[in-house]
């Protein structure tokens, strides 16, 4: 009797354990519904393999007055970031205690340590830092490739540089408003009305960028700036998408409008971009010179720094008209 309840209990955890595993097989077969990439099962770029020498040349042809433009944020400890975020700097001067140099010239020198999180400050995501349900881009488990001394896959070292040409769409004119407030969204109306308002059609392998003048209230407002945001809808996401944009950005913090829309997952934007589209994320841009120049399209230059198995990357992108 004891033999054959023992027996029973063993049937019963492997059917559980059978039924487990074939429910998350039968997830990840779903899953590979939306995650797979259009470039091959390798493919760990996503949008940036719309990069070629062409999009760069037909950028260049928009610089008119060699104006450049910083899209980057000024970083320090006080900027203000998505908890638990932080960041600091220490500066040193190795060997050089009470004034000492080095050699018979009097060498003096200064290096930096930088600690922190990469996500403060002006930034781009890379394709591994937001999944669903722990499947990312291409159908990458987190399982397989997200180790704690770097990712194995998705990296930010195999972002390519971005020359191609950028556009940005004013939402402060559109919504009549110096700050657009916090939980609006834009989507296709919104983009299609106000790109039409600046004459701009939004092509593949654009950067688009939006300014809602939210970065004016950091050093202001900072609890302000980082309750909630102007931004992105799921559907101006999915919109977008449809038009094969390499990247994403607005001068917010997380690009999607918070509060989420109704009905709207945590971050749900940043799964459409990155994880079904493989379309990269600018996070904290500088628009406002942009804006105030009217300078609507330009050469748009990103190099991300090549941290391997990195999830995000600072950047100080360059817009050139």
């Amino acid at each position: 009797m004891v033999e054959h309840k023992a027996l029973r209990r063993g049937t019963v955890a492997l059917s559980l354990a059978l039924g487990l595993a074939t429910c998350a097989s039968q997830a990840f077969a779903h899953a590979e519904e939306w995650c797979k990439s259009k470039y091959g099962p390798a493919d760990e770029i996503g949008a940036a393999n719309l990069l070629s020498p062409q999009l760069a040349l037909d950028a260049a042809k928009l610089v008119k007055t060699g104006k450049t433009y910083r899209l980057g944020a000024e970083t320090n400890a006080k900027s203000p970031a998505y908890p638990p975020r932080g960041w600091s700097l220490t500066v040193t001067s190795p060997g050089q205690a009470g004034g000492a140099t080095l050699g018979p010239s009097k060498t003096s020198y200064n290096d930096d340590i930088y600690a922190g999180w990469v996500g403060v400050g002006s930034q781009i995501d890379g394709l591994g830092h937001v999944g669903i349900d722990n499947v990312y881009y291409n159908c990458f488990k987190n399982s397989e490739f997200v180790q704690v001394d770097g990712l194995r896959k998705l990296g930010v070292e195999k972002i390519p540089p971005f020359v191609t040409r950028g556009v940005v769409l004013d939402m402060t004119a559109y919504f009549g408003k110096d700050v657009v407030p916090e939980g609006t969204a834009f989507n296709r109306k919104e983009i299609d009305e106000q790109a039409k308002r600046q004459g701009l059609e939004i092509r593949t392998g654009d950067v688009v960028l939006f300014h809602t003048g939210w970065l004016s209230l950091v050093g202001k407002d900072d609890k302000r700036f980082l309750a909630g945001e102007p931004g992105l809808g799921r559907e101006g996401a999915a919109y977008l998408a449809s038009k094969q944009v390499l990247a994403i950005g607005a001068d917010t913090w997380g690009l999607e409008t918070i509060p989420f829309e109704k009905e709207a997952g945590v971050f749900e934007v940043h799964q459409i971009l990155l994880a079904k589209n493989g379309i990269y994320i600018l996070e904290n841009m500088n628009t406002a010179e942009l804006a105030r120049d009217r300078a609507w399209e330009f050469m748009f230059v990103l190099s991300a720094v090549r941290v391997t198995g990195g999830v995000q990357s600072l950047v100080n992108p360059v817009a050139i008209r």
